[in-house]
């Protein structure tokens, strides 16, 4: 079967399946925006009822929500809640905690070392790595302009 790249380009869209664009952004935004309330909850909890400080609250609804993620991924119920949601659930750090042990869960029958330790950072470990490298170099950056600035 010779095609052309139009060619090619309408047979493709002829049979792909249509996503209904408008539904999936309103359920994104409406989970999303759950998530986000519940961390809201959660800040006012730590913060107005046990006492912590912003700050430190603040951190421990982040731990809190990529702990209830981890949790959520491991007992399979993330991937059925990301089918509706989709971007709802990635866009919050929800996602990153999930990309993070996906593939550790993948990887769990081929042992602790070679399996969950090797395929933990598989997704996560590119933007871990890229992100720490380029946040030490404007480091180092700002810290020459200072000296000899």
């Amino acid at each position: 079967m010779n095609m052309d790249k139009k060619q090619y380009q309408r047979y493709a869209k002829a049979h792909a399946p249509h996503s209904p664009v408008a539904k999936d952004c309103v359920k994104a935004f409406l989970f999303g925006g759950s998530i986000c309330a519940f961390a809201q909850f959660l800040l006012y909890l730590y913060r107005d009822v046990c006492g912590m400080e912003q700050d430190s609250a603040g951190t421990l609804v982040s731990v809190t929500l990529v702990a209830l993620a981890v949790l959520l991924t491991g007992l399979g119920v993330f991937d059925n809640i990301a089918k509706h949601a989709g971007a709802g659930t990635l866009v919050p750090i929800t996602g990153f905690a999930n990309a993070v042990v996906s593939p550790a869960l993948d990887a769990k029958s081929e042992g602790l070392v070679l399996g969950v330790g090797a395929k933990i950072f598989t997704v996560a470990g590119p933007v871990l790595l890229y992100g720490i490298v380029s946040g030490a170099l404007w480091g180092v950056i700002y810290y020459a302009i200072t000296l000899f600035g």
